[in-house]
């Protein structure tokens, strides 16, 4: 990550941090009186090919002893309603601002993958790891609705497994490395509109 990457990041999250803790507080307590404890859904995930940390969202399925892979239609039943409508606006991803702040993260990159399909695939997300992992990022502004799809016709743990192994992943990682050809701070900062308001053009 370039210097200037991280500082922007810094003062973005920072930035929104502050303008976003009256949200925060309100998402909290309505997840809290709704849904209970716990809150937060905190997942390992990779920053590197060899390095693991701890990703922050909002709680948006019911808790379940044992629980791996991605999400697809088999676990559609535990979304909750309030999870629902967070996902919907991406609100689940907010405390994510705390990763940014500590590295972990920056606003723009792919997304940062399970441990489990890194060891499946480590040359290739030995390239895509080359960017730090991002909130949003290429991939996700014009593939995460295609993946939603996809995964949402799968109806067993299995079956979505084989779909985002063979179906998204190739794809995902694709679009990671033309980012990361070209990436630059004005890039980042489209994508980054780009995701909160969908129809705006991307070129």
């Amino acid at each position: 990550m370039t210097w200037s990457k991280r500082l922007f990041d810094l003062a973005a999250a920072l930035f929104l941090a502050v303008l976003l803790s009256p949200l925060i507080v309100i998402l909290t307590l309505v997840i809290l009186i709704r849904d209970g404890r716990p809150v937060l859904y905190i997942s390992e995930r990779m920053k590197t090919a060899d390095e693991p940390f701890m990703l922050w969202k909002y709680r948006t399925m019911t808790v379940v002893e044992k629980d791996s892979g991605v999400s697809g239609g088999d676990k559609s039943a535990r979304i909750t309603r309030t999870g629902a409508f967070l996902r919907r606006y991406r609100l689940d991803e907010i405390p994510q601002l705390w990763n940014i702040l500590r590295g972990d993260i920056s606003f723009v990159g792919p997304r940062p993958p399970l441990h489990r399909y890194v060891e499946m695939f480590p040359e290739l997300y030995g390239q895509v790891l080359q960017s730090r992992p991002g909130i949003t990022g290429l991939a996700t502004v014009l593939f995460h609705k295609h993946e939603e799809n996809i995964l949402s016709e799968c109806r067993t743990p299995a079956e979505t497994e084989r779909a985002y192994i063979r179906r998204c992943i190739p794809r995902k990682a694709a679009l990671d490395i033309i980012y990361q050809h070209r990436r630059s701070l004005c890039l980042d900062f489209l994508l980054m509109l780009k995701t909160v308001f969908r129809k705006l053009p991307l070129k």
